[in-house]
């Protein structure tokens, strides 16, 4: 099996690739790449997460992941991660590549198993990109210094997946499920945080929505909260994310539901994801300063969009097979941790 896609990179390597440098990451580091899946027509999801973990101890500590998780399976969500030494995994350096305690991922396919706690979650998966990298920000600075914290891109924003998905003997078949594949990284969670992403929406709309709210820290000081909101509709992309719209755009972020709201110079955007809390899964986050992020998980959360488009009526899309991941430091928050 090939492990690194032959097909050439279609985003920048600082978007891409591998980011973790032991050589240089003396501070800590974080990194993962992910992709999930949502069945069409039902309330299942499949999302696989693959990392890289560096404390700030020294590089020589770093470890590499594979997790997985199955939303809605008949006996409730399965969540799987496996850890193994980072010297024993394997990343591209300037595509989408990651190989894991037998874990691989590329811009084409997913295979894989991962087992913990007495259950196993299988996949063996194709991707279909049907777009293009989405860069949430504005400027090439922003991935390669510092400053933002934590760094956000989706090198498949919007994909069709096949393939097969066996949790604890039960058998998923995916025909064409839509997904993505997103890449994150940097010295450390934010603070506290929402992300968004949606493709699949009632009446088989052609949109995609993808967008974060976050809090991060620079020199000590919590800054306000920024928010970039990234929209296709029918092959046009807005993209509310340049320097001027973090500072505009609005987002706020309560115990189970991301408000946000954004207007452009053709566009204005405003909505809600939020979801149950059965439909939420805890995940621990450590950050290599020694705090704990707990990430409330959903793949099976809903969205509600309107978009005021020039020209155009006010059209309002929902769906109920959103993604969405609330992130806080608030151990009390009354969600299941799984892993």
């Amino acid at each position: 099996m090939r492990l690194w896609s032959t097909k050439p990179s279609s985003v920048s390597p600082w978007t891409d690739g591998l980011r973790f440098d032991p050589a240089r990451s003396r501070h800590g580091h974080v990194e993962s790449w992910f992709l999930k899946a949502n069945d069409p027509l039902g309330r299942r999801a499949i999302w696989l997460r693959w990392t890289v973990w560096a404390g700030s101890g020294g590089p020589e500590h770093a470890v590499a992941e594979a997790w997985a998780i199955a939303f809605g399976t008949a006996h409730g969500h399965v969540a799987t991660k496996t850890t193994v030494p980072f010297h024993r995994a394997r990343f591209a350096t300037r595509s989408i590549g990651a190989s894991v305690d037998g874990c691989t991922l590329t811009a084409d396919a997913a295979h894989g198993r991962v087992a913990s706690g007495g259950r196993a979650v299988a996949y063996h998966l194709s991707i279909a990109a049907l777009e293009g990298p989405l860069v949430h920000f504005p400027k090439p600075w922003m991935y390669e210094s510092g400053f933002p914290r934590q760094k956000i891109v989706s090198p498949i924003p919007h994909a069709r997946i096949s393939g097969t998905v066996d949790v604890e003997g039960e058998l998923w078949s995916l025909d064409g499920w839509p997904g993505m594949v997103g890449h994150n990284w940097g010295a450390g969670n934010s603070e506290s945080y929402a992300w968004g992403h949606c493709n699949s929406w009632e009446g088989d709309e052609d949109v995609v929505f993808e967008g974060f709210s976050a809090r991060t820290r620079a020199g000590g000081v919590l800054l306000p909260t920024s928010t970039a909101l990234c929209l296709r509709h029918h092959a046009t992309h807005y993209m509310l994310n340049g320097l001027s719209a973090l500072a505009r755009n609005h987002g706020s972020v309560s115990a189970r539901r991301w408000r946000f709201r954004g207007r452009g110079g053709r566009v204005a955007i405003e909505g809600e994801m939020w979801a149950d809390t059965e439909d939420f899964v805890g995940l621990f986050y450590p950050n290599p300063d020694g705090t704990v992020c707990y990430c409330l998980n959903s793949k099976l959360a809903n969205a509600e969009l309107t978009l005021r488009l020039e020209g155009r009526p006010p059209k309002t899309l929902r769906s109920r097979r959103a993604a969405l991941e609330l992130a806080t430091r608030d151990p009390h928050h009354g969600v299941r941790m799984y892993v």
